[in-house]
């Protein structure tokens, strides 16, 4: 298999990890509330379920989502994951917080409903007029969900003069892992694709060092030819009868 394949593959598996993303403002700032968990008056995940009713979101107010100890929002199936929501009511009316709700998506199409989450009621939390507060909301998918890239949508419901609305503090990707470790299917095989295509490039930078030392050993050497002079007969015939070639022969006979 050539590296173009291998490149191919890791870069087509590659879209199985996608980055989570946030549609919120990632520079907004989160201010925690102005009491601990217990003064905001949570009251768990048994309460009514929000999700059939649909309100629209106050004038002025502004929502935010922060994942404080999982930036890369990698959620382990099964286990329990927390997401804070901070609110900013720039309105003249003080609000109401009712619950937080949360549901899992397909990515591709939201009207795929996964799983709807814990809906998190809360029974004195109010936000006052020109304030921010931040909520807490804790939630777990299925230990049954398949490992991959999915949907998180997330909404605040809350009442304004007895009145209520809902605003969406966060609609983006999640990558839910298999349960007891970051290692997933789809690590292990990018881990061992990587390995391979080491291993290939390893073999063909191996193989092009052999091929230019052969090259090098067969390269032909030049030949020196070493004969003995000769004498061009017509050269012999115009110095006969001179002094040279007289010289020549009492030389010849003197070596006898």
């Amino acid at each position: 298999m050539s590296i173009r394949v291998f490149l191919t593959l890791l870069l087509f598996s590659s879209s199985f990890l996608q980055v989570a993303r946030c549609q919120s403002d990632p520079e907004a700032e989160v201010v925690e509330g102005t009491g601990e968990a217990g003064d905001l008056g949570i009251v768990g995940d048994d309460v009514q379920d929000f999700g059939s009713d649909s309100f629209s979101p106050a004038p002025g107010i502004e929502t935010v989502c922060v994942f404080p100890k999982n930036p890369s929002k990698v959620v382990a199936a099964g286990e329990e994951s927390e997401l804070l929501v901070g609110m900013k009511n720039d309105g003249d009316s003080s609000l109401n917080i009712i619950a937080i709700q949360a549901s899992v998506h397909l990515p591709f199409d939201h009207r795929y409903l996964v799983q709807n989450l814990s809906v998190q009621a809360f029974n004195n939390a109010t936000v006052p007029p020109s304030a921010q507060a931040t909520f807490p909301y804790i939630f777990s998918v299925s230990k049954f969900m398949q490992p991959g890239s999915f949907d998180l949508v997330g909404t605040i419901v809350y009442e304004i003069d007895q009145n209520p609305y809902q605003s969406t503090f966060y609609n983006g990707t999640i990558e839910v892992t298999e349960p007891g470790g970051l290692l997933s299917v789809e690590s292990v095989f990018l881990f061992c694709l990587g390995i391979a295509l080491l291993g290939l490039l390893g073999f063909w930078i191996r193989g092009q060092i052999q091929n230019l030392s052969k090259k090098t050993k067969r390269a032909p050497k030049a030949k020196v030819e070493v004969g003995t002079a000769t004498t061009d007969a017509s050269t012999d015939e115009w110095l006969e009868g001179t002094a040279y070639t007289q010289s020549l022969s009492n030389k010849s006979k003197k070596k006898k």
